[in-house]
């Protein structure tokens, strides 16, 4: 069963490559009428589609686990299954060491998804690689279904992560913290030129993050100079955070009415 679990994996790996890399594609066109806002978030329906398919596979390596423990099972042949899961760990290892490498430098959720994904097979090819010469060593084959209970245990574990990462975008939640504060450390560096902001919102699509915030400033401003001030915090957070859109509401302070004479 450890072999068979390791096939669906891998199909389903090869199906979330490849929503993965139509995902990618897609995210990177610019604005339209449609999407003034873009198509970063078809990443992160991407890596939702890819956690629900690990989902799956969990599911079935664990009902075919508990068959076999039922009802028993044929003897399997550990000779060649040794060599194809040691070869497979080295090759997945490879590719999502990539893939990793490319998603967090050009912070794709697709692609740093499709790399956690196949990072896992490799822990998981290794489990059965290490069950099949358990199974050779011993010749007990209940060692295969509680080698591919293990293995979905893993898997359902990534699922989890994955659907955390990319689901929750969908949602409209806040960015990174560490980005949140970068964000507040430079309005501190501009504090002389305004008397507070507020309302400071964040949400993540894809790649892209959207900042928007209310600016008070002096009544005795003119507009020029207001403006010039919210072009010079938004370059700044943008230069900072990379793929970030930074939009600026301006506001005037209350002045206390002169007293009637």
């Amino acid at each position: 069963i450890s072999v068979i679990s390791e096939a669906i994996h891998s199909g389903n790996d090869l199906l979330a490559s490849f929503i993965a890399l139509f995902s990618v594609k897609t995210s990177t066109k610019p604005p339209d009428t449609e999407h003034p806002y873009g198509h970063g978030k078809i990443e992160n329906i991407s890596g939702t589609i890819e956690a629900l398919l690990i989902f799956v596979a969990a599911i079935m390596i664990i009902t075919e686990a508990i068959k076999k423990i039922l009802h028993g099972g044929e003897p399997i042949d550990t000779g060649w299954g040794i060599v194809i899961m040691g070869i497979a760990a080295m090759i997945n290892f490879a590719i999502s060491t990539y893939l990793l490498k490319v998603g967090r430098e050009n912070h794709s959720v697709a692609l740093e998804a499709d790399g956690m994904h196949l990072r896992t097979d490799v822990y998981t090819s290794l489990g059965v690689f290490i069950g099949l010469i358990l199974i050779k060593i011993t010749g007990e084959h209940l060692i295969d279904p509680i080698a591919a209970m293990l293995v979905a245990v893993i898997i359902i574990k990534a699922a989890y992560d994955l659907t955390k990462k990319a689901f929750m975008p969908l949602l409209d939640a806040a960015i990174a913290p560490d980005n949140l504060r970068l964000i507040e450390l430079i309005l501190d560096e501009y504090n002389e030129n305004f008397i507070e902001y507020h309302e400071l919102r964040t949400r993540q699509a894809g790649r892209d993050s959207y900042i928007d915030l209310h600016l008070v400033i002096s009544p005795h401003n003119s507009i020029q100079e207001a403006h010039d001030l919210c072009d010079a915090i938004e370059a700044r957070i943008e230069s900072t955070i990379v793929h970030s859109h930074v939009m600026i509401h301006v506001e005037p302070a209350e002045m206390p009415c002169p007293d009637n004479k």
